[in-house]
């Protein structure tokens, strides 16, 4: 009786299995719920345990890469894990085909954004590397033209997303893609001269011929670097007015940047009477690199007796700074002449003037 008891037991329970509701059967319906608690358990098993190895690794590691992983998997919200528990369960049931369609266009989609908005997170981490400079403490002086250099990458990678969306729901993008290519020249051509200017001022960013603060000289024009912006650049001129500049035009030209500079060359010529004697010209050389090399941070490169002028004997004057700074440069070099002029009337050198003399015949 028992043995049969189990027989009719086990048909009844085969019976409510393969009991339909709507399309389904109850078995097909407790297949999918056990199916989408399992899954939803493992993918939250998972996340901790990645996370959990992560948050270790990036405790003993010197890179900052392993926080990268782990802001991106914080970045991930549930329904993401839901919808991938789901789309797992649902399989186990028996869908129409068209459903099936739907259900894996869908799928992608969802896919598609979650690796965009992870591909977000590299590229702002990327861009952060690329366009870090060692020493610079000023993160904030960046800020605008990371923000732009990571605008541009999301827009090709959004467009890139959309692309693959649209031709994998059987959309023929090949026509957009013409379209957006025309429109595109069509763009660049009416604002090209705006775009040279954005484009330059990637180039001035990532090459730095100059920087915020340094002292430069474009043609004619000298002054202190202000202001790097995305089409022009502004300087302060030594007269005090701003000079705006655009950055396709410092990328054609040529700039002296000033700041760079380790030190600076200064040269000048003194002019001796005629009526000087052999031997005091002779002391003239020593003079001058005494007097140099007393001063802080000047440096004799040479002393020559140049030549005959009309009016005076001409010695060639030339030392470095080692300073790049302008006022420190024209201190130093006063210094020099002040000690010169004390020394030459202490040695009775005297420093000629433009004389004329006039021979008279009776």
């Amino acid at each position: 009786m028992s043995y049969n008891y189990q027989i009719i037991e086990g048909l009844g329970l085969k019976l409510l299995l393969e009991t339909s509701i709507w399309i389904f059967t109850v078995g097909e319906i407790f297949l999918f719920l056990g199916v989408l608690f399992l899954s939803l358990l493992l993918l939250k098993i998972f996340k901790s345990i990645i996370l959990g190895r992560l948050k270790k690794l990036s405790k003993i590691t010197k890179t900052d890469f392993d926080d990268v992983l782990i802001e991106i998997i914080n970045k991930i919200k549930p329904y993401f894990y839901f919808f991938i528990a789901l789309y797992i369960s649902l399989r186990y049931l028996s869908l129409p085909e068209s459903f099936k369609n739907i259900l894996d266009g869908l799928f992608f989609v969802v896919i598609a954004f979650q690796i965009a908005k992870s591909i977000e997170v590299l590229i702002a981490y990327g861009v952060k590397k690329m366009t870090q400079r060692e020493g610079d403490k000023d993160e904030s002086k960046d800020k605008r033209q990371n923000q732009v250099i990571t605008l541009v990458l999301r827009i090709l990678l959004w467009t890139f997303i959309l692309l693959s969306v649209l031709s994998n729901l059987g959309i023929n993008v090949t026509s957009l893609i013409a379209g957006l290519g025309i429109g595109g020249v069509a763009v660049a051509f009416a604002l090209q001269n705006i775009l040279g200017d954005i484009f330059s001022s990637f180039s001035i960013y990532f090459d730095r011929p100059f920087i915020e603060g340094d002292f430069i000289a474009i043609g004619d024009d000298l002054g202190t670097v202000k202001k790097i912006g995305i089409k022009s650049t502004r300087l302060e001129t030594l007269q005090g007015e701003e000079l705006v500049v655009s950055n396709k035009e410092l990328t054609e030209t040529r700039i002296h940047n000033y700041k760079k500079m380790e030190k600076r060359r200064g040269s000048f010529i003194i002019g001796m009477a005629y009526e000087t004697s052999a031997e005091k010209l002779k002391r003239v050389p020593l003079i001058v690199k005494e007097i140099i090399d007393s001063v802080d941070l000047a440096k004799l490169d040479r002393v020559h007796f140049k030549g005959f002028g009309d009016f005076s004997l001409d010695f060639e004057i030339v030392y470095y700074i080692l300073s790049p700074e302008y006022n420190k440069y024209m201190d130093i070099q006063q210094e020099i002449n002040f000690t010169l002029k004390e020394r030459l009337e202490k040695e009775g050198i005297e420093f000629a003037y433009p004389t004329y003399t006039i021979h008279m015949n009776r």
